[in-house]
């Protein structure tokens, strides 16, 4: 279904990044919190969000992966093959030492090193 270049999953998974991408942000509105920026890869997401201390990353992770797999899967999913499954893991890192310029830059320089 791919050439090495992961462009044929890249190019048919366009409507999934869209939807997905507004289901982030509905999520963040839900919840309070501010997504100051995304990026939709075919194989991961960046996600740089402001939240209050008192959301552990933990159920940050577990709402943007939870919430946004079931709305999708529930709407669009008619069957198991197209059901968005999350991989366990996730990586979260605090912006504390660094600005939010530099984390921004870097989500979107890794943005344009996959096009």
């Amino acid at each position: 279904m791919t050439d090495n270049t992961g462009t044929a999953i890249a190019t048919a998974m366009k409507p999934i990044f869209h939807v997905w991408g507004f289901k982030v942000h509905e999520i963040a509105d839900d919840k309070g919190l501010e997504i100051i920026d995304l990026t939709v890869h075919p194989d991961h997401i960046h996600l740089f969000v402001s939240s209050p201390p008192k959301h552990a990353p933990s159920l940050l992770a577990n709402w943007f992966k939870g919430i946004s797999s079931r709305k999708y899967n529930h709407r669009y999913a008619d069957h198991d093959g197209e059901k968005i499954r999350w991989a366990r893991g996730y990586y979260a890192g605090t912006a504390g030492h660094v600005s939010s310029e530099t984390v921004t830059n870097y989500i979107q320089r890794h943005e344009e090193d996959d096009s």
